[in-house]
């Protein structure tokens, strides 16, 4: 057995039909396991991660593997698959948490409490690396000099709160280049919500002051700025300057609204992640609220995939550890439930965020009542995803019925094409199932074929089999066997009989079975209502009654299709657009690019200048001048 400094295992290569499996794995590595703190990872035939656990002691932990009886169905069946167990060993049990709830979003295991949710949060980033700092919604890392404030729970929140600190504090929003070369007020200015430092409307030493009330507003301290605004609105007010008291008074209205919308549900919350869970029907709905400054930055609801045997407390802790692997916590979180190893998370937790970390349960008061809003909020959302699920699975059951299925299908594909006669051709892929759209799931698609020799431009039938071909024929290559969740129950093509046609050449070339092929095609004059479905093998097509619910279900899915190939072309053409032909010029970087454009102003004027033109171009050599002109009039 090798073992490397940080990971010790036996070699996951491939392995007999006669391989031990499960719990005689385990029991054949107990003697060589470590005592101390660590990660330990359940390993399928497939050389899949089943399962990714944590222990203080890692023996003792995995010990208790090896008696599948004495465990609940779902992990008895988990040891049946294991072939193989990794080690990871770390210095502390803390730094074994932060390792597994990494591990998991990593590696998604079958058999671990999952979060299944991949985006991040917006900020609000007061900017730091220009003398007139800019209030900007940012996402991504925070690569950016300046203050970042957040995380909002959505785009809406971010916005609306920009939209509070235009007209309290007047902070202008516009990019730096734009404000290089404004030469008269914006539209902004005009209704009183920027002050106009790009031309000089107030001084540098003003406008600094207004960015450090927004710093203090946004840090809680709105109280100490509407009271300076109302002395300074009154002091306006004596010296006759009615005009600058009613700006003062704007301001101060601005900031009164926002109190009065959020101080009645973040009373006694200043800094502060509210979590509730909620369960019914063996699903449960994971609520979270940022409260920060005192204000409510906004909530999302959260629905992670666990057994449904798992309980609240359990879901909790395993849904802190994953949620915090990319997201900052804050000093204090407020849980709905007694979360099992309670110091140890918070231990965890205060490593990840590099400053002390309080996890409490509250009994009363103030912020028992804000947990308490925050699970009838759980509650109501977890009531929404219940309904919304049962007639989605109404509706593939009447699917299955109208397409002639031996079952509600669990996966449904739908893809489509977009392309402006065969240019910037991009094919789009959807997955719908039981709980709606799985947009974390689609796919897309640049078409290679079209406009290279291999398809006319424009020619949808083949860019069809070329989207096809590729996901298949990954498909077969990474689950061949059909347990990775990459296979679909149905496949819906936009289009009508050449469509279906040229899925169902893919499929036989492939050797593909057992997948439901339809397609969709739009009525005549492309009517809503009057879609056609076809059917492999089936020469008439089916025609649903104007109000079949199955019929909207489809124009829906077929819809979702289309917005995501339209959107997709379009950001692709976008790209292409932005291209100038100065970009493939050997040696010709964005600085010297720039230089040329504002010298002979625009790409083709440099393609037809002389030597000495280009010579006279800030930053360009004669060599490089002689290059740039060779390029362009080379023979071809």
């Amino acid at each position: 057995m090798s073992e490397s400094p940080l990971e010790e295992g036996v070699n996951t290569e491939s392995q007999s039909p006669q391989t031990p499996k499960g719990a005689d794995v385990i029991r054949a590595r107990i003697a060589s396991l470590p005592t101390s703190p660590g990660v330990y990872r359940m390993i399928s035939e497939a050389g899949d991660v089943l399962y990714v656990g944590k222990a203080k002691n890692i023996r003792k932990r995995v010990t208790s593997y090896t008696h599948p009886d004495r465990q609940s169905i779902r992990i008895a069946r988990m040891i049946a698959q294991t072939i193989d167990l990794e080690i990871v060993r770390t210095e502390t049990e803390a730094e074994a948490l932060l390792m597994e709830s990494d591990l998991i979003k990593r590696y998604a295991p079958r058999y671990n409490i999952l979060l299944r949710d991949d985006k991040t949060f917006p900020y609000i980033l007061v900017t730091g690396d220009h003398d007139y700092p800019q209030v900007v919604k940012y996402r991504g890392s925070r690569s950016r000099k300046g203050e970042y404030f957040g995380p909002f729970a959505s785009v809406w929140a971010v916005n609306d709160t920009l939209g509070l600190l235009q007209r309290a504090f007047l902070l202008r929003t516009c990019s730096d280049n734009v404000f290089a070369n404004r030469t008269r007020p914006c539209l902004l200015y005009q209704i009183k919500r920027c002050s106009g430092p790009c031309v000089d409307r107030i001084s540098k030493d003003e406008y600094v002051k207004l960015v450090e009330e927004a710093r203090t507003f946004l840090l809680g301290d709105s109280h100490g700025i509407q009271e300076g605004l109302a002395k300074r609105m009154q002091q306006a007010s004596d010296t006759l300057e009615f005009e600058l008291a009613g700006q003062f008074r704007d301001r101060i209205r601005a900031l009164t609204r926002v109190q009065s919308r959020h101080e009645a549900v973040a009373a006694g919350v200043e800094d502060a992640d509210v979590i509730a869970v909620h369960q019914d029907g063996g699903t449960t709905c994971a609520e979270i609220f940022f409260f920060r400054g005192g204000r409510s930055y906004g909530n999302r609801a959260y629905f992670p995939s666990h057994a449904k045997d798992d309980g609240p407390e359990e879901v909790l802790e395993a849904f802190l550890g994953q949620f915090y692997a990319k997201t900052k916590p804050a000093s204090l979180i407020l849980v709905s439930h007694v979360v099992p190893n309670h110091d140890l998370i918070e231990e965890a937790l205060s490593v990840r965020a590099d400053r002390r970390v309080e996890l409490r349960h509250p009994t009363r008061g103030e912020k028992k009542r804000v947990v308490e809003n925050a699970m009838i909020n759980a509650r109501d959302a977890l009531a929404r995803r219940l309904s919304e699920s049962a007639s989605q699975i109404r509706l593939l059951d009447g699917l299955a019925s109208v397409l002639q299925l031996d079952g509600a299908p669990e996966r449904v594909e739908v893809y489509d094409n977009s392309h402006v006669s065969g240019t910037n051709a991009v094919g789009a892929m959807i997955v719908v199932g039981p709980e709606g759209f799985m947009k974390n799931a689609y796919r897309k698609y640049n078409i290679r074929r079209a406009g290279s020799g291999g398809a006319s431009a424009g020619d949808d039938y083949d860019m069809m089999r070329e989207v096809l071909e590729r996901r298949f024929s990954r498909a077969q290559k990474e689950d061949p066997d059909k347990t990775k969740g990459m296979w679909p129950d149905l496949v819906l093509v936009d289009g009508g009989k050449g469509q279906l046609s040229s899925a169902m050449s893919v499929f036989e070339e492939l050797g593909i079975e057992n997948v439901a092929l339809a397609a969709i095609a739009k009525g005549p004059d492309r009517d809503a209502g009057r879609e056609k479905i076809f059917l492999p093998e089936q020469s008439e097509p089916i025609q649903l009654g104007f109000k079949d619910p199955v019929l909207y279900f489809l124009q829906r899915i077929r819809d979702e299709a289309h917005r995501f190939a339209i959107g997709t072309h379009r950001a692709k053409r976008g790209k292409q657009i932005q291209k100038s032909i100065l970009d493939e010029v050997p040696g010709i970087g964005a600085k010297r690019k720039k230089a040329l454009l504002h010298h002979f102003g625009a790409a083709k004027a440099v393609s037809t200048a002389g030597v000495k033109d280009l010579e006279a171009v800030e930053g360009i050599s004669r060599g490089i001048a002689k290059k740039i002109y060779d390029w362009f009039h080379s023979e071809p």
